[in-house]
């Protein structure tokens, strides 16, 4: 059967399972402790990368094509992951190539627009379909989307229908306004009392978003068939928006706000709560996101096909003294101009090009 022409019967089907089930996963003890014998111990996660934001291409001079923020990096490598960046800009067969390669891709949040040609949407576009594939076809690959990543999974979900809403919540720190069933969740299923009872009563959650998604934006897309909202908020007018959702039957997870802030980002004045409790909660959404990733069997041919591939290749700069919103970023040169540098290197032989 091909399953993209028959993807809504084959959620149907994942759909009517999970209903009588009553939204669990059954499986013997046998089962599960062969489960957790066979968890991969040495995840490997894609980063997607995004273009250049304004602000960012402004502050450096260089032909750089894309970025990915450091934070994110280390929010994966702090749960035990190592990270590839995925790069934007390259053809699905890119990415039909790549992922069987990984264990799970994380869309990190940023400031570029859904609409740019060959860039972070349309990767997205391509990653999203694939890793669908790959669970329909009964493999196991999550993806994690924060704050403009959790828009776009929302966004792709509704097949490039602009569903979002305008809100105002930017430096705004809040508790977890939790749905009654939160705990039928995947993602809360199994989250530590300690853990529920910070994000439910203190102003943790690091917001910094001018779109949102609404659960009324989800019913008008027909979306509230496939996703459940664990959580909302209230920006600061007091309008509401989902700040966790979940796919019903696909390791898909999005959060609105960034924990990997409250870990790793120390810009001032951006009421980023850096709290023992803070950090605390935020590390529980990285170990839940790796410890998806680890039930994915997917591995690289060899340990140098990994070296060749991982993010330790590529410099990482401090871009919070140029005023940037974040700390560190990795920044990547744009193709032509790497390929015109190597031209010079290998016509000049001077190690100034090389």
């Amino acid at each position: 059967m091909d399953w993209r022409r028959n993807r809504f019967v084959v959620l149907a089907v994942l759909s009517l399972l999970v209903t009588l089930t009553n939204g669990a996963t059954v499986i013997s003890a046998e089962e599960s402790l062969s489960l957790r014998a066979s968890l991969n111990e040495e995840p490997v996660i894609g980063v997607l990368a995004q273009e250049m934001s304004y602000s960012l291409a402004a502050k450096y001079e260089e032909d750089y094509e894309s970025y990915i923020a450091a934070s994110y990096v280390k929010f994966v490598e702090g749960a035990g992951a190592r990270v590839v960046p995925v790069w934007i800009n390259k053809p699905r067969e890119y990415y039909e190539n790549i992922l069987p390669n990984l264990n799970g891709i994380l869309l990190p949040g940023g400031a570029t627009w859904f609409n740019q040609s060959n860039g972070y949407a349309d990767a997205g576009r391509h990653i999203y379909d694939v890793a669908e594939e790959i669970n329909v076809q009964g493999g196991y690959f999550p993806l994690w989307g924060t704050c403009l990543g959790f828009e776009l999974l929302t966004y792709l979900a509704a097949n490039g229908d602009e569903h979002r809403a305008h809100c105002s919540s930017n430096n705004q720190a809040l508790p977890l306004d939790f749905k009654p069933d939160f705990r039928k969740s995947r993602m809360f299923a199994e989250t530590p009392d300690d853990i529920v009872e910070i994000l439910a009563s203190e102003a943790v959650t690091a917001n910094f978003h001018q779109f949102c998604v609404t659960e009324q934006n989800l019913t008008a897309y027909g979306l509230d068939r496939e996703w459940r909202v664990m959580s909302t908020n209230l920006d600061w007018n007091g309008f509401e928006f989902i700040s966790t959702i979940e796919h019903k039957f696909l390791p898909f997870y999005g959060i609105q706000f960034h924990p990997e802030k409250n870990i790793y980002e120390w810009v001032q004045n951006k009421n980023i709560s850096h709290t023992p409790n803070a950090v605390k909660a935020a590390q529980y959404f990285a170990d839940f996101f790796v410890n998806e990733a680890r039930k994915s069997g997917h591995r690289f041919q060899s340990e140098d096909d990994i070296d060749r591939h991982v993010i330790y290749n590529y410099p990482v700069s401090f871009t919070g003294l140029k005023k940037s919103s974040f700390e560190q970023c990795y920044l990547f040169e744009a193709q032509r101009y790497v390929e015109r540098r190597k031209k010079k290197c290998n016509k000049q032989k001077s190690p100034d090009f090389c």
